[in-house]
Parts: C-alpha cells; structure tokens; sequence
C-alpha cells in the first residue's frame, strides 16, 4: 500500500448503534442532568441525551467490566476484563478534557467494581474472584494509599461496591455470604472491616444502596428479596466506626398479590433475583429484577418482629411481606442498571436495551438497542438508503439509517444468522443460518414467507441471489455451493457444485446473472456459470480468503483474506493482476465496492475502516473507533453512508466521502412504481416492501413458527401448505 505522500483524511462518525448492558450498574448519569455515560466494548461512551451527540474515551485493551462518575462530575473511572493470567487495568478519566488521569494495574484478569468515596477523595476498585483485592487511590496525588482482601476465607467472593453518602473513607462490599462496612485509617493507611451480623440467613449479595443519612443499607440478593441493613453509626459524621455492629433488620419481599385467610401471609420474591435497586428522594424504591421486572415500591410501616413465621421454634421464612408495590412495568430481560434521569428513569438491561421510564406514568419507551453478539452481515435494499439490516446471534435486525433506531426484528432463538440480503424488488429479506436452514421474511412484519429446510449440512455460511430474484446462490461449511431456482410456489435445487474443500466464506453475483464467485477459506476463489452449473475459472492464493465482490463492469473482481493483500482478479483467465497492502498488521475480513467502480472499503482485525481508490491502489480516508474486529461493511445505494459492523455487535454509521455520486436512487414514493390498481392488488395479496416499512415502527416477531407456511429439504420443491387462498406466494416474484 502506497501512502507516502497521500492525503489520508478521517472519516466523519455519524452515530453509534451500540449499548453494553452487561456491566452491573453500568450505565451512570452524569450530575450535569445532561449527560449520560456507558461501556461500549473498550470504549466509554459520553453521550448529551438532549442533542444525542456522543464523545468517546479510549484507552482500555479489552471489554469494560465497570463504570464509575464522581459525586462532583469532574472525574470518571473504569475497569476492565483481561485475559487469564494477566493484570486488569482501572482508568481515572478527566470528564471535561477527555484524557487520562491516572492508570494502575492492581488486580488480576478483572475489575469488579470501582467507586469514588463521598468526598471525591479517594477511588476505590474491586477486584473479580481472581483477585478478590479491595485497593483505594488518593487521587488528589495520584497514589495508592493501601489495600486489603475483600473477603474472608470462610466466605465467598465480594462482587460489588458501594461508598457511604456523609463520610468519605468508608464504604460497604458485598457478595457470595460477605457484607461488610469498611473504614479507612489515613494515618496508618490501612483499611479496617466489620462483618454485618446475619445470623443463619445466607444470601448472595448482587447489588448495594444507601440512604442519605448513611443509617440503612438496602442490598439486593440472587434470592428475589432485599436485605436491609442498620448501620449503627453514630449522629456525629466525624465518627467513622459503628458505635455497634452493624445488623440485620429483615429480609424484605413484596406483598402478595392475592391473599388466603386459610394460609400464611407469603412474601412474594423477585423471580431471577434482584439486578439494581434506586432510592428515591421520596423514601421509594426502584428494584430491577432478573426476568424485567421494574417496580416502584415502598416499605410498609409495619415492625417486621411481627411478621416473623415460626414453626417448632424454627424460622420457616426469612423473606418478609414488607414492600407495597405502588406501580410496575416490565423490559423484557434481566435488568441491569437504574439510574434517575430529571422525571425519568433510565433502565438498562442484560440484552442491551436502554429503556426510558416516565416517573408519573411509568409508561416504558426503548430508546436504545442494539446486538448482544458478533454481526455477521450487512444489507443494503437494492436503491433504497434509508434502511440496512443485519444478521447476527438469535435474530436479525433492520434499522432506520436518519433516526439509528431499530425497526423491525426477526428471531430466531439459539440459532446464527450468517449472511441477509434483500431481494431486488424489496419484497423479502432472505436470511442463511447456521442449523442448515434458509429462510425469507416479509420486510415491514417479519412474517415468515418459506423455509429450505437442510440446505447445507454444515450450516449455511454464505448467501447471494441475482437481480431478478430467481436464483439464490448459497454456500455451506461443508464447502459446497449450492444454485436454488426460486419461484413463487416452490423453491427446487438446480446444482450442487462440489470444488472447495474448506466453508464458503462469501458469494458475489455479477451484473449479467449468469456468473457467481465464490471465496473459500481452503485459499481459492471459483467463477462459476450458474445457468449451466460449470467451473470457468479458479483463483489460487496463499490466504484464508474472506470476501470476494465484482467489478461493477463484470470483467475483474477484488479479494481480501488473512494475507492481509487486497487482490485484483482477471475473470477471463484467472490470473492475479496487481495486490494491495491492505493492512500493516493484521487479517482483512470485509471489503465493499461502490456502484461506479471507483471506490472500495475494507475492514479487518485491526478495527480500522479504509476507503480506497480502486484504480490508483491508494487509501484515501481512515475510519477508527470500533472496538472489536470488523465483520462487515456496505456503502449506501446512494453513497452518502458507510455502515460497518464489529464482534462487539456495535453499529457505526459514517458520513460517505464525496464521490461522484450515481443515479440518484428511487424514494420510498417511487421505489417499484405501481399504479393504484396494482397497489390496491399488493393489499389484497399482502404483499410487503421494504420501501413501505414506517420510520418509527419497532416490530418483533419470532421467526421459528411451529406451523411454517412453506418448507422444503435440500433437493426438493417447496409445496404449498395453504389454507384456502395461497399467501406463501405473495413473498416473491409478483
């Protein structure tokens, strides 16, 4: 690659899709009521929820475990997972400027937690079970002060942290049978710990709350209850020990729903346990639960001495009917954090979800979402823009490119989506997964239109179809490539063609439709005649190749692998014309070609995005800040946006250099023109189009059915299983 010389600009970052839930408590509000901070792979998100614009802190080398902001909302602290065997780091970052304050490597593999004391002194970090270290940072000098083991030996580990609100050395752990209060001695720089008195009731402490005053300490448990606890400090906040220990005043539960003279009174858990609890200024409660849960309770004025159930003298049940729910919602998934936000509640949840929650309605508004795992593809509509979809673990998603909000999800729980394409007229999306199974959808409802059942036996790992939607091509792990005639009542198997010996890892179709390329991991690239289903040339490199695109003008096609050499290929013969450094260090998975040919993208493991010139060889923009290897990018139809996907399941939208820009594409209006007569027979038939699909619409819809409309074996036809009028025929070709 010839850089010297050029001029190499950055490309311009339109928005991020993308939200880590999986961090307890990791999504923080800022105390500027404006800003909201979270974990996005390596990276920090800063975002202006009023403007939506977002800010990012880079430094870490892996996946952030925990976040932390300063009561004075100067500073902002994370940790992170590492490898086995080797140290975690925590970041003390400066909030205004955007830098690094202070970075140590204390605790080994991972940071549990980290939290600033009351008094912006002192940064207190958790190690994970690896290290189970508790180590405390001055950060007015930027040292460490001491540490100490977060647990005893006949406990288990501490997995969360929380400061006490008046008196900054002091604070609380919790975990696995461990709860304790923690006092620091600056003079002697030693860390002093007293064990809450429990008694005989075990619980798995998941997340910690105290109240203003520092006189209780609600703590969510693994168990569905909340531990309350006193701890007997003293009125006088220059007193840093408990007079007494600290004790247990109750486990609390929810008052039952339905109530039997004839039985005890039951308190009533949260089902998966507690996942975040939000003390309200009014003496309210939020708690999160494990199944998505969210309520609004508070604790009834009742002693709880009285509601202890004894039989034979024995505690029967320690959990106590003491919280009355005064209003509840549900997210759908196990929630994770819950933060105040003005008169809103922001909630995020393990699937990352960031749902928004109206405090006097509590009605529930997604406001973000995004994939939990790695995408393995993208797709554009043929000239339409507004809208990609992509294809990953348990579903596949189609979002709106002005807005970046998700409008239509299709899943299709415990199994991978390897490859999504549109057809051309824009009514289907056909999808390739990895139990062997094709499958296509409507685009606005995600009703599911036919299946091929057992199209390859190793899964399906790459998908094409040509222009005029009557031929899919699809590629298995087994190596095999497979031309599949498409029509609207059936879908029959034309060829199986047999040369590689490793997965297909991508498919090309070119303009004529009557050639197909397919890339293989077993090092070569084969041209084949799809109308005939005969070999016309073969493409040999030393490489793992991963993707493979045409030449627009049909006479060349591009490649790039683990060689990390972007190659130009002869169709007529075969033969390597020229290769392109595409990378210093490390393997490109992706590239994508614009319709005019002059311009090209890659994308590799080193998670950075280039845009080349396809004749000169030259890169002439750099796109960075993905956090995980990229595993997918596509240029608009109109060439205004570059979107690209990562292993992180993090979505970024970047503004498309100026190009010479190619036939201004069809609208939603124009888009399939039809006349009145054939729009109202699309309604009578249910015929959708993609160009159709609303902007703010947020549609779910499961993708296994156990009654599917259409299925068919690799080497059969699809029959129609319709009741009376057929409707599998509406999906394509009308």
């Amino acid at each position: 690659m010839n850089e010297e010389g050029a001029n190499v600009e950055d490309l311009e970052l339109l928005s991020i899709i993308g939200f880590d839930g999986n961090p307890h408590n990791g999504l923080k509000v800022h105390p500027d009521g404006v800003h909201i901070v979270y974990p996005l792979g390596n990276k920090l998100a800063i975002k202006n929820w009023k403007s939506k614009k977002e800010k990012f802190l880079e430094g870490h080398t892996n996946v952030i475990s925990t976040v932390a902001i300063s009561n004075n909302g100067l500073y902002v602290a994370s940790g992170q997972i590492n490898h086995m065997g080797f140290k975690a780091s925590v970041i003390l970052w400066d909030f205004k400027n955007l830098n690094i304050l202070l970075q140590y490597e204390s605790h080994k593999v991972r940071v549990e937690a980290v939290v600033f004391s009351s008094c912006d002194t002192y940064l207190i970090s958790l190690g994970g079970p690896d290290d189970s270290n508790i180590v405390l940072w001055n950060i007015d000098v930027k040292e460490a002060l001491c540490g100490s083991y977060a647990s005893d030996r006949t406990s288990g580990d501490a997995v969360t942290l929380s400061p006490m609100n008046l008196r900054g050395p002091c604070f609380m752990t919790g975990g696995e049978c461990t709860l304790k209060v923690w006092t620091l001695n600056v003079l002697d720089r030693n860390l002093r710990s007293t064990n809450v008195s429990l008694g005989k009731i075990k619980r798995i402490i998941t997340c910690i709350e105290i109240d203003y005053r520092d006189e209780f300490a609600y703590c969510g448990t693994s168990t569905g209850d909340i531990v309350k606890v006193k701890l007997n400090y003293s009125h006088d906040i220059n007193i840093l020990d408990p007079v007494v220990k600290p004790v247990l005043i109750g486990c609390f539960a929810k008052f039952p729903k339905k109530i039997s003279s004839k039985q005890p009174l039951e308190a009533e858990r949260y089902s998966q346990g507690v996942g975040a609890i939000l003390l309200l200024d009014d003496d309210s409660i939020i708690i999160g639960a494990g199944d998505g849960t969210v309520d609004m309770v508070r604790e009834r004025d009742v002693n709880p001495d009285s509601l202890i159930q004894k039989g034979h003298g024995k505690l029967i049940n320690p959990s106590l009917p003491m919280l009355t729910t005064i209003r509840s919602v549900h997210v759908g998934s196990t929630v994770t954090s819950a933060q105040k936000l003005g008169d809103e509640l922001l909630i995020g949840t393990i699937q990352c979800e960031l749902y928004v929650i109206n405090m006097k309605t509590f009605s529930v508004k997604l406001m973000a979402t995004c994939h939990t795992s790695t995408i393995y593809d993208i797709a554009f509509p043929s000239q339409y823009s507004d809208v990609f979809a992509t294809a990953s673990k348990d579903d596949v998603r189609v979002w709106s490119v002005q807005t970046s909000q998700e409008l239509l999800r299709i899943s299709v729980p415990n199994f991978t989506c390897s490859g999504v394409i549109f057809t051309h007229d824009g009514k289907a999306i056909i999808t390739s997964w990895n139990d062997g199974t094709m499958r296509a959808f409507t685009p606005q409802s995600g009703r599911l239109i036919f299946t091929i059942l057992s199209a390859h036996n190793k899964g399906v790992s790459a998908i094409a179809i040509t222009t005029d939607n009557c031929k899919i091509i699809s590629g298995g792990g087994e190596g095999q490539v497979r031309v599949w005639d498409v029509k609207p009542s059936m879908q029959t198997l034309q060829f199986v063609l047999k040369e590689h010996k490793g997965p297909v890892s991508s498919i090309d179709v070119s303009n004529t439709n009557k050639e197909a390329v397919t890339a293989s991991t077993d090092g070569t690239c084969i041209i084949w005649n799809i109308e005939s289903g005969s070999r016309l040339a073969i493409l040999f490199s030393s490489t793992l190749f991963m993707c493979v695109r045409y030449h627009p003008s049909s006479c060349q096609v591009i490649t790039c692998g683990t060689n990390r050499m972007i190659g130009y290929w002869e169709i007529f013969d075969g033969s390597l014309i020229r290769e392109v450094e595409g990378s210093k260090s490390s393997a490109l998975n992706t590239l994508d070609i614009t319709a005019n040919g002059k311009h090209f993208a890659t994308g590799g493991s080193d998670q950075i995005i280039k845009v080349w010139k396809y004749k000169e060889g030259i890169t002439t923009h750099v796109g960075v800040g993905h956090a995980g290897v990229i595993t997918g990018v596509r240029f608009s139809p109109d060439l205004r946006t570059i979107v690209s996907t990562s292993a992180d399941g993090a979505i970024f939208l970047w503004r498309c250099p100026t190009m010479e820009q190619p036939t201004p594409p069809r609208t939603a209006d124009s888009i399939s023109s039809r006349s009145t007569c054939s729009i109202r027979e699309s309604k009578f038939k249910n015929v959708e189009y993609i160009s159709q699909i609303s902007p703010t619409q947020s549609v779910r819809a499961q993708g296994a059915q156990e009654q599917e409309p259409s299925m068919c074996p690799a080497g059969g036809s699809v029959k129609c299983y319709c009741s009376g009028k057929c409707k599998c025929k509406a999906g394509l070709n009308q």
